[in-house]
């Protein structure tokens, strides 16, 4: 299966983020840091050019802890300032403010030696779709102005958030690539909700994710679901990923006619909670491997 979901709005998107680039000084670019290979526009580095750059891991709650701190790393050895947030419960939002303001001290400093009162540090916020931008947006701002939803499309339009009296905030509705060039990464931001259900295959995407799950956390998934089946030598065989698929089924009672289980339910919960974080703090993506 192909996955690909570029709508028209995220063509206008663009545009709207490149007209505005000459009123801002940096840019936050949020990643997913279950995904954050996946979840980086390639795209980005075209549209900001040499804009500084802060990178946020969100839903890191949601994400292995260990791998969260070596994609920091990562960054960071590639130049890019990098930070891990929780912004449900806030953690380490708060810091977000004064690691843009360190990215433009250099500018504010000649601004004061030239006896001229810096203003609010702008920058831009983007990111994918249901990434979390709008739930960071208002964590920062510390109300809800921001429409935030568990689902990608929610942010339209653009529009100016302060943040404090140090820093305004653009939010821009979420965008991907119109091309995926490796379907793994389409998989990958289906499995954890960047792309819209609607035109997915669940089946599809929830084989993809088991596979996932096998090779990367087979403990977690035994205990999660109570499975009693030997782990895959080869989960490049698809019977293989079935057979532990169905055997989920048939522990959460998926089951109909004859005894059969029910692919298309199992396949539902499988990604629901995985994307909840009921099977414990995933990534997907090593950056020892990138």
């Amino acid at each position: 299966m192909t996955i690909q979901w570029f709508p028209g709005h995220m063509t206008r998107a663009r545009r709207q983020i490149q007209d505005k680039l000459k009123l801002i000084d940096l840019a936050v670019e949020l990643l997913d840091a279950r995904i954050p290979l996946s979840s980086r526009n390639p795209m980005i580095d075209d549209i900001l050019l040499n804009k500084p750059r802060l990178i946020v891991l969100g839903k890191s709650d949601l994400a292995d802890p260990r791998e969260t701190e070596a994609w920091i790393e990562r960054f960071k050895y590639e130049g890019h300032e990098c930070i891990a947030v929780d912004a449900s419960t806030g953690t380490r939002v708060g810091e977000i403010p004064d690691l843009a303001r360190q990215l433009m001290q250099e500018k504010i400093d000649r601004q004061l030696a030239k006896g001229i009162n810096p203003r609010a540090v702008r920058a831009l916020i983007v990111g994918i779709p249901n990434v979390g931008k709008s739930t960071l947006i208002n964590r920062l701002a510390g109300r809800n102005i921001a429409i935030t939803g568990d689902r990608p499309g929610v942010t339209k339009g653009q529009q100016w958030i302060k943040v404090g009296k140090e820093m305004e905030l653009l939010d821009t509705p979420g965008i991907l690539w119109p091309k995926f060039d490796d379907p793994i990464v389409g998989y990958r931001l289906a499995m954890t909700g960047a792309i819209k259900e609607q035109i997915l295959d669940i089946e599809d995407i929830a084989f993809y994710a088991t596979r996932e799950l096998i090779n990367r956390y087979w403990d977690t998934l035994v205990e999660r679901y109570g499975i009693e089946e030997e782990r895959p030598e080869d989960t490049e065989q698809a019977d293989e990923i079935v057979r532990i698929m169905e055997a989920i089924g048939r522990k959460r009672g998926c089951l109909i006619s004859g005894g059969r289980v029910d692919l298309e339910k199992t396949s539902g919960i499988i990604l629901r909670e995985m994307r909840a974080g009921k099977l414990g703090r995933l990534t997907l993506e090593s950056a020892s491997t990138y």
